[in-house]
């Protein structure tokens, strides 16, 4: 389960949530009892690090790197 930020409009109280996604966001701030509670958009508690399993395994030969292919249409232009 992940854990949510609020920050209250009304007082500034910030408080951290673990609740399911498919919970309903908090409104009433536990400090001053007024519906003025708002998520925050925070980073996530994690990162992908490395080369990573999405960018080298399961290719083989010359498309090793497809974001860099992508990125350039006149490498794409030269193969055809």
């Amino acid at each position: 389960m992940p854990i949510y930020e609020y920050q209250c409009k009304s007082c500034g109280f910030m408080h951290e949530a673990l609740q399911k996604l498919s919970d309903e966001p908090l409104v009433v701030c536990p400090a001053c009892t007024r519906p003025e509670l708002m998520k925050k958009i925070s980073a996530a508690g994690f990162r992908l690090k490395g080369t990573g399993w999405y960018e080298t395994d399961f290719k083989s030969g010359a498309k090793k790197n497809v974001a860099g292919e992508a990125s350039s249409p006149a490498k794409a232009t030269k193969s055809e």
